[in-house]
């Protein structure tokens, strides 16, 4: 059965504006439809299918719902859509379509409805008590109005025309679910919150991360030995506005011979406006993406956030695609992720804007690098978070980032270790205050630099800029001397020697960085 969708705007769901299509109505099993006919032409004994097309103008709102009246009795509820793809001239965004869907419980902003999300990464998904695809959540079809939403993420000027076909099917469909038994929803294996470590240490990490669970291609079992690989102690699952991937990691964190490694739980929450992490959430924790700036509701799922005992971080704020360039600002930030992934010009920017904001003092954000990595080709832990941490868990790692305690490198292959001392004994690292007992007292600033590449330049910096530096290549150390009238801050980077071509004012690609440590006067004391 096909139908052409007529649409009307409301404002559900808490946004600013979205479109609610008519809804489509199943007959319940055992019961004839409402054009006297029980199962369509096309149908299969236990599955009932309905098709809508429609068309979405340029312009359409970012979130279109399809109520899907569902009946008692179903066992799996399943969708598959498609749209068109029209060329557009060259520089204008052409047609790209999400989906996702919310259960019988609604679709109220942050409510319990959310099942799943997929992004474009898919075209179709399927429900049901026992399972369902990656990046939706199993658990009971119920009986009542479901909802499958459309985003509409970029609109061609000629418009989208789409078509969506839902599956119901009960215990009766052919093939190899015939006559199989109901099953209950299976408790998810979620990680554990610590893992055996080596105490007091820097433990490497990489917190932003998917697999086939959002647009992903590898597989959490590839993701975590690839993290192996890569020498690092710890991961974050952050799919793309699902929790899904929070119980896909049984069996792949703790010990293992090549390496202990634990997996905290987040999420990347996607907006219109920028992406940020909810990173190291508790397991099962929802964060809603279905806002703009403009809507005053990225404040309230901040707090989500926090609640639930994880950090936020906007992600990739300077990103040149469509809807990556953060605009919430930074009041509910707990660091920012300056690096993502290989060096390029857009983290240049996102350095440049964190550097200026240290001035800030005590409200600066500590900055995190982390891979983003999706697919063969992008490294897991290029870049990698390294974290001074007092034991190998979620809540001594959280609060080694939130706190700056931390550097960034694009190799485990890389350590820096950034330190200043006072004439009183007085010691300071990486996020730490030293502070001297008068603003003109000395204080010694030292990097250490272990596996540079060949031809690094080692940089100490400060609010004045670069004011030391060296080339180093493997090992080296770096001295400088100061004072708190001189340097509000010192931080260290170390960045690749410039290639053929490279602009000479522009420094090289980044190798590794530090967050600052501060110089402070007033006497002992952090």
């Amino acid at each position: 059965m096909e139908r052409r969708t007529v649409f009307r705007l409301s404002a559900a769901a808490g946004t600013a504006g979205v479109l609610t299509l008519d809804p489509v109505a199943f007959a319940a099993p055992t019961a004839p439809s409402d054009d006297g006919a029980g199962e369509q032409p096309d149908d299969q004994p236990g599955e009932r299918s309905r098709t809508v097309r429609g068309h979405l103008p340029a312009g359409a709102p970012d979130w279109v719902y399809l109520p899907v009246e569902v009946p008692e009795g179903i066992r799996e509820f399943a969708v598959s859509y498609d749209y068109d793809k029209p060329e557009v001239p060259a520089g204008t965004p052409g047609n790209a379509l999400d989906i996702g869907v919310f259960d019988e419980r609604g679709t109220r902003l942050g409510g319990p409805g959310f099942r799943g999300w997929s992004g474009g990464a898919r075209t179709e998904f399927a429900v049901s008590a026992d399972r369902a695809t990656p990046g939706y959540l199993p658990g009971p079809v119920r009986a009542g109005t479901w909802h499958v939403v459309l985003g509409p993420y970029t609109v061609a000027p000629r418009g989208l025309d789409y078509t969506v076909t839902v599956t119901l099917r009960t215990d009766a469909a052919r093939g190899s679910e015939r006559h199989r038994k109901p099953q209950r929803r299976q408790r998810p294996a979620y990680p554990p919150e610590r893992t055996r470590g080596r105490g007091r240490d820097w433990y490497r990490g990489d917190c932003h991360l998917h697999t086939v669970h959002s647009d992903g291609e590898r597989t959490p079992a590839q993701v975590a030995a690839a993290a192996r690989a890569a020498g690092l102690d710890f991961i974050a699952t952050t799919e793309h506005n699902t929790t899904s991937g929070h119980g896909a990691w049984e069996g792949l964190w703790g010990r293992h011979p090549d390496g202990e490694l634990l997996v905290l739980c987040g999420e990347e929450v996607t907006t219109r406006n920028g992406h940020y992490l909810a990173l190291g959430t508790d397991p099962g924790t929802f964060v809603d993406w279905r806002y703009r700036a403009r809507d005053d509701a990225y404040a309230r799922f901040a707090r989500r956030v926090h609640q639930a005992d994880g950090l936020v971080v906007p992600a990739h704020p300077n990103c040149p695609f469509v809807g990556c360039q953060w605009k919430f600002g930074y009041a509910h930030a707990d660091a920012v992720e300056v690096w993502n992934g290989p060096w390029t010009p857009d983290d240049e920017l996102a350095l440049g804007a964190w550097d200026n904001a240290l001035v800030a003092g005590d409200d600066w954000l500590p900055a995190m690098g982390n891979s983003d990595a999706h697919r063969e080709g992008q490294d897991v832990g290029h870049p990698q978070t390294v974290v001074l941490a007092a034991d190998l868990s979620r809540r001594a790692l959280l609060d080694g980032v939130r706190h700056g305690r931390s550097y960034l490198a694009e190799s485990s292959r890389i350590t820096l270790k950034l330190s200043a001392s006072g004439p009183r004994g007085e010691h300071a690292g990486i996020g730490d205050r030293l502070r001297l007992e008068a603003p003109d007292a000395e204080a010694a600033v030292r990097l250490e630099v272990a596996g540079a590449p060949e031809g690094a330049r080692a940089r100490l910096l400060t609010d004045q800029g670069e004011l030391r530096a060296r080339s180093v290549s493997g090992d080296g150390t770096v001295t400088w001397s100061t004072t708190p009238t001189r340097a509000t801050y010192v931080r260290a980077e170390l960045r690749h020697p410039l290639r053929d071509g490279d602009d000479p004012a522009v420094p090289g690609r980044m190798a590794a960085m530090t967050n600052p440590l501060w110089l402070l006067p007033g006497g002992p004391g952090r």
